[in-house]
Formats: structure tokens, C-alpha cells, sequence
């Protein structure tokens, strides 16, 4: 395993900013080796922490600061997206995949971080979120 690479980028409520941010840590995940499934899976729910935070944690707010934090090594990645946003509760978060929600847009982005992640986590206020990956054995 190499040591671990630690990163901390703040930025202001900017899409554009965050696609930049989303990218660089692509990359390094790429130059680490990790597989283009976990490459993908980590690409998604960066897309969906960032937008999410930028959005509806700082609803666009240009004044409010987008802070991501990550540690990379060659067996996992480590990304915290926090906003200044008031926070929310996850567990009140629809569930996509019953038949009531089917039809609303909330929750698909949780449920695709979940699938995807080996770890998916709030803070008690909701403007933080934590998301692992970890390579598969069988994939080094």
C-alpha cells in the first residue's frame, strides 16, 4: 500500500468549481489503478455530493463555501463534501424503490451512492457527507 495522499479544497457554490474538483480526484483514482467500475462509482457520487451541496445545501449562494476533503492511497479513497447549509435529515429521505416514490425525484442520488460506496455517511446535521471506496481482494 502506498501513503496515503490528503487533500482539503474549499470553494465557493459553483458548479463548475466542484466538476474541477470531482475531476482531479478521478484522476488520481486512475493513477492509483483503481478499476473503471469503482472509477465510475466514485465519478457519480462526487457528481451527486457536489451538486447536492452547491444546490440545495447552499442554495447557490455564492457567498457559501463548498469544502471537500479526500485521502487516497492505492487500496482506498476517503471523500468528505461538506456545505454551509442549514443540514437535513436522511432518514426522512424518501425511498425511491417503493411504489408510492417511484414517480418522485428524491432519493435516487443516496440510493446510487449506496450501491456504489462501501461507505456512505451524514454528520448528525446532514451538510456533511462522508463516502469510501475500497478496491475489491480481488481486484490488486
Amino acid at each position: 500500500m502506498s501513503n496515503p495522499q490528503e487533500f482539503d479544497v474549499t470553494f465557493p457554490s459553483d458548479t463548475a468549481q466542484g466538476r474541477e474538483v470531482q475531476e482531479r480526484i478521478v484522476c488520481m483514482m486512475e493513477e492509483q489503478g483503481f478499476a473503471p467500475r469503482d472509477v465510475f462509482g466514485v465519478r457519480l457520487a462526487l457528481e451527486e455530493a457536489l451538486v447536492n451541496a452547491i444546490k440545495h445545501g447552499n442554495k447557490m449562494d455564492p457567498t457559501k463555501n463548498v469544502r471537500v476533503r479526500w485521502r487516497l492511497d492505492s487500496e482506498h479513497i476517503h471523500v468528505s463534501v461538506e456545505d454551509e447549509g442549514p443540514g437535513f435529515d436522511v432518514s426522512q429521505v424518501p425511498d425511491p424503490t417503493e411504489e408510492e416514490n417511484i414517480d418522485k425525484p428524491g432519493g435516487r442520488g443516496i440510493m446510487l451512492m449506496r450501491a456504489f460506496m462501501s461507505l456512505v455517511e451524514y454528520n448528525e446535521t446532514g451538510n456533511r457527507l462522508t463516502i469510501e471506496k475500497r478496491k475489491d481482494a480481488e481486484e490488486n
